[in-house]
């Protein structure tokens, strides 16, 4: 039998050295990582009741927000996805707290208010200010907020549904929109009409509601029984967005 031989078979390409393949995980971690934080804006517009958490603090459904303090404090989970939703006499502050709310600010807050008599919800969204990425991004926020509002105005009517079983005039109430932004163009306040209409609405639907001439409900300057309450309970900015 005679000697076998063989012959190296060479690749066609050399492999890259370990120093290389640090260096490319390197740059494909990095084009990975999110540049600014946008994404965690309440993903899919489309609410399901089931991923919202509904916490009742110091409140009562059968008291009439026009008689007892009542807000809204919206926030979400990256982790479990869920929405939180307490329902209270003021703002929960500590829903609010660590780095990453601080650092996003992607909460909603709202308040009922009755000013010369008539009820309104009154929400409030943080665009940009306070972070250098937020104002990066404030155009984009702005959009992520219109588009995920009805979505947020759904959770505050499911979550708060025995209330508004109890005064379904509430339904009709105008829902004020305020969007504080340290960039002229996104800090006003926005009209988006009825409860009831608001939270099913879309976003071509939103502009024809802005076109209506309602106004920016205003409390009597001095005590009186058809303001309450008789001062604002979100001090998130001193000076008022301007009315779209």
């Amino acid at each position: 039998m005679g000697t076998l031989s063989f012959a190296p078979i060479l690749p066609t390409k050399p492999r890259p050295s370990v120093f290389e393949q640090n260096k490319s995980r390197r740059r494909s971690k990095k084009k990975n990582l999110p540049i600014v934080p946008v994404a965690r804006l309440f993903g899919p517009a489309i609410f399901e009741a089931s991923k919202l958490k509904v916490l009742f603090l110091g409140v009562d459904e059968k008291k009439h927000p026009g008689k007892l303090p009542r807000t809204y404090t919206l926030t979400h989970s990256d982790i479990t996805s869920k929405l939180t939703l307490a329902i209270s006499q003021t703002i929960n502050n500590s829903q609010l707290q660590g780095w990453a709310n601080k650092l996003y600010r992607d909460e909603v807050v709202a308040e009922w208010k009755k000013v010369k008599g008539k009820m309104s919800l009154h929400v409030h969204c943080h665009i940009s200010g306070g972070h250098f990425l937020l104002d990066l991004c404030a155009r984009l926020r702005y959009f992520i907020f219109c588009k995920e509002l009805p979505v947020v105005l759904k959770a505050f009517v499911h979550g708060d549904g025995n209330l508004l079983k109890n005064y379904p005039e509430l339904q009709e109430a105008l829902v004020w929109v305020y969007f504080h932004s340290n960039i002229p163009e996104f800090n006003k306040v926005e009209c988006w009409g009825p409860l009831v209409e608001a939270g099913s609405q879309q976003g071509g639907k939103k502009q024809e509601i802005l076109a209506s001439n309602w106004e920016l409900p205003h409390p009597c300057p001095d005590n009186c029984d058809c303001c309450f309450p008789p001062m604002s309970l979100i001090q998130w900015s001193q000076e008022l967005p301007h009315q779209n």
